[in-house]
Formats: structure tokens, C-alpha cells, sequence
């Protein structure tokens, strides 16, 4: 594990302003994964794009955290429903140019 690719809790926290119970919160149901080195938790970087969305739904939109994960788990299906529409449309493609 590279300690690099790795973000201190707080120091997201702080960035966002946002409530470390927030992040514990999104890690209880799920949503992020929480790192422990060394007595300090990291989120991965490659989270924040998601966090930063969550941020906002829950600051601007008032949603809670079970209104975040019932969204987060449809964009997830909508992305698996068009990965597999992309792969009937390649497999139509084939078929038609044959």
C-alpha cells in the first residue's frame, strides 16, 4: 500500500468542511473505504471525485446519507445497464455487417 495515494481524514475534513462523522458515516454503509495506518485514517484519492459528489448532494440538495446511497447504487446500475447496452450494440454491429 502506498502511503502516497492515501489522504488523511482530517485533512479532507478540513478542505471541505465538512464533519469527520460524515466520512464515518459514508464508510458505515459502504460508500467509501476508510484506511488505518499508524492511528490515522486515509481515503483513498481515487474517492474523492465520488466524496466531492456526495459533499455536495448532501450540502446543496439536503440529501442524507441513505438518500446518497440509494443514488450512488442507481448510478451504479444505470453505468452497468449502459456497459451492457454498448456490448449488444457491439455484438448487433458484427451481426449486421456480416
Amino acid at each position: 500500500m502506498a502511503e502516497n495515494h492515501y489522504i488523511l481524514v482530517n485533512t479532507i475534513c478540513v478542505q471541505y468542511n465538512i464533519e469527520p462523522v460524515f466520512i464515518e458515516n459514508l464508510h458505515s454503509i459502504g460508500l467509501v473505504e476508510i484506511i488505518t495506518m499508524e492511528n490515522n485514517t486515509f481515503l483513498h484519492q481515487d474517492t474523492l471525485t465520488d466524496l466531492e459528489k456526495m459533499i455536495r448532494l448532501h450540502n446543496e440538495l439536503h440529501v442524507n446519507i441513505e438518500g446518497i446511497d440509494v443514488a450512488f447504487n442507481l448510478l451504479k446500475k444505470v453505468d452497468r445497464l449502459q456497459q451492457e447496452l454498448s456490448v449488444t450494440k457491439n455484438k448487433l454491429h458484427f451481426y449486421e455487417n456480416q
